[in-house]
This record gives C-alpha cells, sequence and structure tokens, in this order.
C-alpha cells in the first residue's frame, strides 16, 4: 500500500532576540528587550514566549497531539530568518516545507479559508534578495523551556496543563516586572516537579490541575522577588 505518510515534523523557531546568549547575558534581561522581536510582530504574551522558545515547546505538544507523531519524530530547528515556517519529512527522506514572509496575517487567513486559499495583498517572498537560509541546533540548556515541554509530554497525563498554567502565570509576572527572565523557566520546572502526577485526567481533574499549578507557581514568584 502506497501512502505518503510523515517520517517526521520539524518546526522552526526563530531564536527570539536573544538566540546564541548565554545564561550570564540573560540576568538582567527587562521585559522591553525580550518584547523587540527580530521578525514577528505578536503580542507581548506569544513574543515572551517566543524569547524563552516556550512557544515552540507548546507546538510540540500541539503537533503531537494533532498529527500522531511520538516526540522523538517531532524536531525544532532554528531558522533565524523566519521564512521557512515548518518542514513535513515522509518515509522516503523526502521534505516539503512552507514557505512566507514572517506575517501573522497569512496562517490566520488560511485558518478561516482552509482548503481554499484567498487572494491577498501581504508581502510576498524576493527570492533573488534573499541570499541565504539558516538553520542551528536549539540551546535547550539555556532555554530550557524547550525541554521542559518534551519532558511534559514524555510523562503525559497531566503534566503539559500544569505547564502551560505555571508558564503563563510566570510570563506575566516577568512582564509586571516581578521575576527576572530566567526565572520563567525554573517556575516551570519547580511547579511540574511539585504538581500531583494524574496519568489519565478527567475534564475536572485538568481544570483542578490548571488551578493548582497556578498556585503552585505563585508561591514560587513569591518566594523569588527581593
Amino acid at each position: 500500500e502506497f501512502y505518503n505518510r510523515p517520517e517526521k515534523i520539524i518546526l522552526t523557531a526563530s531564536g527570539g532576540p536573544f538566540r546564541g546568549k548565554m545564561r550570564s547575558q540573560l540576568l538582567d534581561i527587562k521585559p522591553e528587550d525580550a518584547l523587540k522581536h527580530p521578525n514577528w510582530s505578536m503580542g507581548a504574551k506569544i513574543t515572551i514566549d517566543s524569547a524563552t522558545l516556550m512557544n515552540k515547546g507548546l507546538e510540540v505538544i500541539e503537533a503531537y497531539w494533532l498529527f500522531d507523531l511520538p516526540a522523538e519524530n517531532i524536531e525544532v530547528v532554528i531558522h533565524p530568518e523566519s521564512i521557512i515556517h515548518s518542514m513535513v519529512q515522509f518515509e522516503d527522506g523526502s521534505v516539503m516545507a512552507q514557505l512566507g514572509m514572517p506575517d501573522m496575517r497569512v496562517p490566520i487567513q488560511y485558518a478561516f479559508t482552509f482548503p481554499k486559499r484567498l487572494k491577498n495583498h501581504y508581502p510576498r517572498i524576493d527570492f533573488k534578495q534573499l541570499s541565504c537560509l539558516h538553520f542551528e541546533q536549539p540551546d535547550t540548556e539555556t532555554f530550557a523551556n524547550l525541554r521542559l515541554a518534551y519532558e511534559a509530554l514524555n510523562k503525559g497525563g497531566n503534566i503539559p496543563c500544569a505547564l502551560n498554567a505555571a508558564n503563563e502565570t510566570g510570563v506575566k509576572a516577568f512582564l509586571n516586572g516581578q521575576i527576572g527572565f530566567l526565572d520563567i523557566q525554573e517556575v516551570n520546572a519547580v511547579v511540574m516537579e511539585k504538581i500531583a502526577y494524574i496519568s489519565q485526567p478527567s475534564l475536572d481533574q485538568l481544570i483542578e490541575t490548571d488551578r493548582e499549578a497556578r498556585k503552585i507557581a505563585t508561591d514560587v514568584i513569591g518566594q523569588l522577588i527581593p
């Protein structure tokens, strides 16, 4: 039987404004620094998630549920130009990529019009001006949120829910100037460790997990505030 079965999904991340930075260079990062994304114009929450690589971690979890591929078959690569938005590798080794300008209006439009595409007048790629595309391995030691997302996905149950709730709480505290940039991932790690694990949570249990994770995160943040 011939079937174009995906072998791997490859998600691209711009790396955000702090791509290539070491931990020591991120200790005094202010919200206004993290909100200066080099390619994308997004809301504050998503922009911070891009800077911490959490947005790509959440996309890994989403891809797992949407496309029924194991976590090890969902790869993240840093692509600073943000021209390739995702790639699919098939069982014969061929790769298909979706390319476009870094403009959220295009995927939002397509979400409303799928499977049709409507004409628009947004900027187009000029391949004559596009000299090269770069790809890098993500630094999951400095930007631990991506690693935590994979850990949450592999643990399963209610852990991804707890991670999401903790991250929302931590990002809000960072934007409010209560904690540092690197503290966001520390809050996430503590919540994942402390939350009571439920292997097959019901909706009510997920709602309770969300509430409890936010409480734990708030307590951790309270200890971090000078």
